[in-house]
């Protein structure tokens, strides 16, 4: 893959309203020209985009200042019957930068268990 774009003729696990919804969990304030980039997408589509999880109601929209700042609703539902009993908090959380550390749990003698 080269400068971000998948090779032409393959096909990606998730959608584009998927990393949409991501890019803008990951910063709610990003311009949607910056989601556009981030997301190989044109900003129409992004556009496009945005309007359907906003009507769906995967988001809101809020304007602060001269820029729109973006709130995701983590408990809104998969659309497809196949995941509609998950809410999209879990793919928020597996696709997060931060994810949950593991800790090893150590004796008082300072040995792992």
């Amino acid at each position: 893959m080269a400068d971000g774009v998948p090779p032409r003729g393959s096909w990606t696990f998730l959608t584009s309203h998927a990393r949409v919804l991501l890019a803008l969990a990951k910063d709610p304030g990003a311009r949607l020209r910056e989601v556009a980039s981030t997301c190989v997408l044109t900003e129409r589509s992004v556009q496009s985009i945005v309007a359907d999880l906003e009507q769906e109601g995967y988001l809101t929209r809020a304007r602060e200042g001269r820029r729109n700042h973006y709130r995701i609703t983590p408990g809104a539902k998969f659309r497809h019957p196949a995941e509609a009993d998950r809410d999209i908090a879990g793919l928020l959380a597996l696709f997060s930068e931060f994810p949950p550390t593991t800790t090893t749990h150590t004796d008082h003698h300072g040995e792992s268990s």
